[in-house]
C-alpha cells in the first residue's frame, strides 16, 4: 500500500485540474464554481469519472472506495475528502 503524499490545497486542485484536464480535455476546469457538481458541468459520464478517481487515488496515494464515490461531486468536497485522509 502507498503512503498518502502530502499536498497543500493548491497542490492538490491543481493535480485534480490536470486529471480533468485528460478525461474531460474540451472542459476548462477553472471556470468550474467550486460548489459545483463536477460531473454535470464538464459533462463527465461515470466511465470517465471512474477513470479520474482512479488517477486521483494514484497522484494522491489516497484510496476511494466505491461507497463514496457519490458524496465526491464539487471541487471543495474531493479536496476536503482528499486532505481528511491523506498524510
Amino acid at each position: 500500500m502507498t503512503a498518502a503524499k502530502t499536498m497543500t490545497d493548491e497542490e492538490l486542485t491543481q493535480t485534480i485540474f490536470d486529471l480533468l484536464g485528460q478525461i474531460a480535455p474540451e472542459a476548462d476546469p477553472s471556470e468550474l464554481d467550486a460548489d459545483e457538481d463536477m460531473r454535470a458541468a464538464l459533462d463527465i459520464d461515470s466511465f470517465d469519472f471512474l477513470n479520474f478517481l482512479i488517477g486521483l487515488n494514484e497522484a494522491t496515494g489516497v484510496e476511494i472506495p466505491e461507497a463514496d464515490y457519490g458524496q465526491l461531486t464539487s471541487l471543495n468536497t474531493l479536496v476536503s475528502y482528499v486532505q481528511a485522509r491523506s498524510g
